[in-house]
């Protein structure tokens, strides 16, 4: 079976696991699957991981880039989107397609690039998954350097920050320090599946320009 026919046997929710994969073989997966998928990939260790986003799964990762994109603006800090972008690096064997990232601190290293090479740019400042990440995915994230990395969990924000080569998890942004992020983002996540998504982000930006 080939892996462009795994791919299109996925359902939603789904994945599929291969292992022991080389990096060559993983280049050549990558070429199979083409860019134009809804399946994500992550790779670490020698272990590939293809899987199909349930379809909540599309709406929560918009809402919570959307909610950091609001905190940006109110902290006016300057900052390049990557979407889902895959990211990889031979020499770390790695590769991972975030739900979202950032790039923030180094901003002006990706300003214009369609794109990234991690040989020579730096890798993006903070990334976004909103299901369970595995721990070759949270392996792969390890490997290529994201500082900081939020899982979304309903109903928790999880927040790691890369120390020493490792994550530990956090209760606070190295990004919005002074934001207790763990607990406001969650709710407002929340809050869109009552009143909308337009009406969540509204009250959200209103919440954070009057009380922050």
């Amino acid at each position: 079976m080939s892996t462009a026919t795994i791919n299109l046997l996925l359902e939603p929710g789904q994945k599929v696991t291969l292992q022991p994969v080389s990096w060559q073989r993983f280049e050549a997966i990558l070429d199979e699957l083409g860019e134009k998928r809804s399946s994500r990939i992550a790779y670490a260790n020698g272990i590939l991981e293809i899987m199909a986003p349930l379809p909540e799964h599309e709406r929560t990762k918009v809402i919570l880039a959307d909610l950091v994109k609001i905190l940006l603006k109110f902290k006016k800090l300057a900052w390049e989107p990557l979407g889902s972008t895959t990211f990889k690096r031979q020499n770390m064997t790695a590769g991972i397609e975030p739900d979202d990232c950032f790039y923030i601190q180094n901003y002006k290293a990706v300003i214009g690039k369609e794109r990234i090479d991690l040989s020579i740019d730096p890798p993006p400042d903070l990334a976004l998954e909103t299901d369970v990440t595995s721990k070759t995915a949270t392996d792969a994230y390890k490997a290529l350097g994201v500082p900081e990395l939020w899982i979304y969990e309903a109903p928790q924000l999880k927040v790691k920050i890369l120390v020493n080569g490792k994550y530990i998890d956090s209760s606070s942004s190295q990004i919005f320090p002074d934001i207790n992020i763990v607990q406001i983002i969650p709710q407002y996540i929340q809050r869109a599946l009552i009143v909308g998504v337009s009406q969540a982000l509204n009250e959200f930006e209103q919440f954070v320009n009057t009380s922050l």
